[in-house]
C-alpha cells in the first residue's frame, strides 16, 4: 500500500455544495481505501458528508486528495476525475 496524493483545482460548476458533496462521499465510500480532503489548512474524512460540506470548496478552489489502501490507485482516479468534472 503506498499513500496517494494530489493538488486538484475543483472543475465542478457548484464546488462541493450539497448534491455534489454527497455524490463524492458515495464515490469515496464504495473504495476500502482511506480518503482525506483538504483545503487550506482544513482537512477531512472524505467518506463524512458534513465533514466535506465543512470545507466549503467551491469550483476553481484547490484542495488536496489523500488515498491510502488497497484499491487507492482506482480510488484516486475516479475521486480526481469527479473533482475535475470528467
Amino acid at each position: 500500500m503506498y499513500l496517494l496524493v494530489t493538488k486538484i483545482t475543483v472543475q465542478l460548476p457548484r464546488g462541493l455544495q450539497a448534491r455534489n458533496t454527497t455524490t463524492f462521499v458515495y464515490k469515496a465510500r464504495s473504495f476500502n481505501s482511506d480518503v482525506i480532503l483538504t483545503k487550506r489548512n482544513d482537512s477531512s474524512n472524505g467518506k463524512e458528508i458534513m465533514k466535506v460540506m465543512d470545507l466549503n470548496v467551491n469550483n476553481g478552489d484547490e484542495v488536496t486528495l489523500y488515498v491510502n489502501g488497497v484499491d487507492e490507485k482506482i480510488s484516486m482516479d475516479t475521486l480526481k476525475n469527479f473533482l475535475l468534472n470528467k
